[in-house]
């Protein structure tokens, strides 16, 4: 069963990006959709670099933490 169709009202200045957007067979609905559809995977790819880059660093904090702990015995070193 498909959701009922509601009316809503925009500002004429939105109506011209919207009609910038659309070719002639496009609906407004599908305009519409296709934008949210464009700013959830816009942010999926955001969450998934933020991710990655969080790994990279936590990597890079795990190296400089084993380098430290290698020094960190100064019984070994040649005064």
């Amino acid at each position: 069963m498909e959701s009922p169709i509601t009316t809503i009202q925009i500002r004429e200045n939105v109506k011209r990006q919207l009609d910038m957007l659309k070719n002639k067979k496009e609906s407004y609905e599908e305009i519409i959709v296709n934008l949210i559809r464009t700013s959830e995977e816009r942010k999926r790819k955001q969450k998934e670099l933020l991710i990655e880059g969080c790994k990279a660093t936590a990597e890079e904090s795990l190296k400089i933490t084993k380098e430290f702990e290698a020094i960190e015995d100064i019984s070994d070193w040649e005064w």
